[in-house]
């Protein structure tokens, strides 16, 4: 019994530095990832929302998965796991990251408003994402979508804006041109005011913009977008944009 105890002893050992070090490596990446694009992404924007809390929104969850591509992935997956990636590394670089989910849940019971939500699920998804955004000491917002389309050529990111602030449109001018120049070279897209069909956009007054990281209907960028290497470069340029909207003097 003493020799088993030993034996699972050491097994959990070896875990836990296994564990230790694949977080320390997955740091000293994202570290050089942040140091490589900064040398060459320069701040385009004066300082507009310094002193700031991100809130970092992966959209659906739970129930609701959002698009779901031909081969079965969901749109909420790669949602939580690019958020969770951009949050990392504003979190490294010391800003503070609040994300509105880090798990595969919808939020229309976050706050327990209702006894019965049948039918008023989505709606109130919407409303507490506001709302958790809104509880923040001068918050930014970035939704983290993707993109569907009957037709399966379309692709590339696209940067929707809110009307109600400003530097909103500064931003997702700032992501959007930085992918261009960094990620997609063949991005021709253009930034898009959201109307009242983005009730998240056309309801905060704070800087807040939505990423349609790219199409689920399209192979070859579902391909990507499933790839971590290529999430984690997704989420540097919209780290970089965010940071570099922040802090240009």
């Amino acid at each position: 019994m003493v020799k088993r105890d030993i034996k699972y002893y050491f097994a959990y050992f070896f875990i836990a530095v296994a564990i230790i070090l694949i977080t320390a490596s997955f740091s000293i990446w994202f570290v050089g990832r942040i140091k490589d694009k900064s040398e060459t992404l320069s701040p385009t924007f004066s300082n507009n929302i310094s002193c700031s809390t991100f809130v970092i929104d992966p959209g659906h969850g739970g129930e609701d998965g959002g698009a779901i591509a031909d081969d079965g992935t969901t749109e909420k997956e790669l949602n939580l796991l690019l958020a969770k990636d951009l949050s990392l590394l504003l979190e490294l670089n010391g800003d503070k990251a609040v994300m509105t989910r880090e798990t595969d849940t919808l939020l229309y019971d976050k706050y327990g408003d209702l006894d019965n939500y049948k039918g008023k699920k989505k709606i109130y998804d919407l409303k507490n994402r506001v709302r958790i955004t809104n509880e923040q000491q001068s918050p930014v917002y970035i939704g983290i979508h993707m993109n569907k389309f009957p037709d399966a050529r379309y692709s590339g990111l696209q940067v929707y804006y809110s009307k109600n602030n400003e530097t909103s449109k500064l931003l997702a001018e700032n992501v959007q041109k930085n992918t261009h120049a960094y990620i997609q070279n063949t991005n021709k897209r253009a930034i898009k005011r959201a109307d009242s069909s983005i009730y998240i956009l056309d309801s905060l007054d704070c800087p807040a913009i939505l990423i349609e990281c790219g199409f689920m209907s399209n192979s070859n960028e579902l391909v990507l977008l499933k790839s971590t290497e290529y999430r984690r470069d997704l989420a540097t340029v919209i780290f970089i944009s965010a940071i570099n909207t922040a802090g240009a003097d």
